[in-house]
């Protein structure tokens, strides 16, 4: 498939993990995406990684003046974003008892501020027709003791979706935000879980095993793209049959 032939794709946090697994699946369908991460030696790996049809800038998406810069560089360089993949994330998980200032300051910074903002100045160069996917979470939809924080952060910044497709329907840009089940990235290596921990996770799931970041990746290229022309406002959950079904 070429569905972004000719595209400019912006995904914050493309540096490792779902981003960096959405970043490889649009440039091999002919987008050419633009990265970001907090870090110089990580772009650089990145960009090096994706190849001739990526760039890649140092932001942290927390910063406004940072997110000015990224704008305006993707402006000198391309002139537009078609897709915008509001990646970025971080968590605290800790009991809520044990939630510090600092904690929660870090969460929401990142998690609501850093995609509300990375939108908003995104904006003048998302074309019309275009669209934005947020990356959320199950958490949202379930309750769990040590996901307080995380979990707020992240059924705002789906709100956040559903407001802005109303919000920018006159410009016929579609917001949808993706919500992953536990999966296999950095930021939750299966590798790092005991046997224990491990089958704790995968038999709560009906496909009985973590998730890859590729299999998110072929869902926010489906929301990014033309084929979900008439998918607005939605929450769509890559979890493996988590919260839907009971495992067998």
């Amino acid at each position: 498939m070429n569905r972004f032939t000719g595209k400019t794709v912006l995904i914050t946090g493309g540096t490792s993990g779902m981003g960096l697994a959405t970043a490889h699946r649009l440039v091999s369908e002919g987008a050419h995406v633009v990265v970001t991460g907090r870090t110089r030696a990580r772009v650089d790996a990145a960009v090096e990684d994706l190849g001739p049809n990526a760039s890649g800038s140092v932001a942290d998406v927390a910063a406004l003046d940072a997110l000015d810069a990224l704008v305006e560089s993707v402006r000198e360089q391309h002139g537009r974003i078609d897709s915008l993949f509001a990646n970025a994330g971080t968590g605290a998980f800790v009991p809520f008892q044990d939630i510090t200032e600092a904690d929660f300051d870090q969460a929401v910074d990142v998690n609501l501020k850093g995609v509300f903002f990375t939108v908003q100045k995104a904006l003048p160069l998302l074309v019309d027709g275009g669209s934005v996917v947020i990356n959320a979470s199950w958490t949202l939809h379930r309750g769990n003791s040590v996901l307080t924080l995380y979990s707020a952060t992240k059924a705002a910044a789906h709100n956040l979706a559903r407001t802005l497709a109303a919000g920018l329907g006159p410009r016929n840009i579609r917001v949808n935000s993706i919500s992953p089940g536990y999966i296999d990235t950095p930021m939750y290596p299966a590798a790092s879980l005991s046997t224990e921990e491990a089958a704790a996770v995968t038999d709560r799931i009906v496909a009985g095993r973590f998730g890859r970041a590729e299999e998110v990746a072929a869902a926010v290229a489906f929301l990014a793209s033309s084929d979900a022309s008439y998918v607005n406002g939605q929450d769509l959950v890559v979890d493996g049959g988590l919260l839907a079904a009971v495992p067998a």
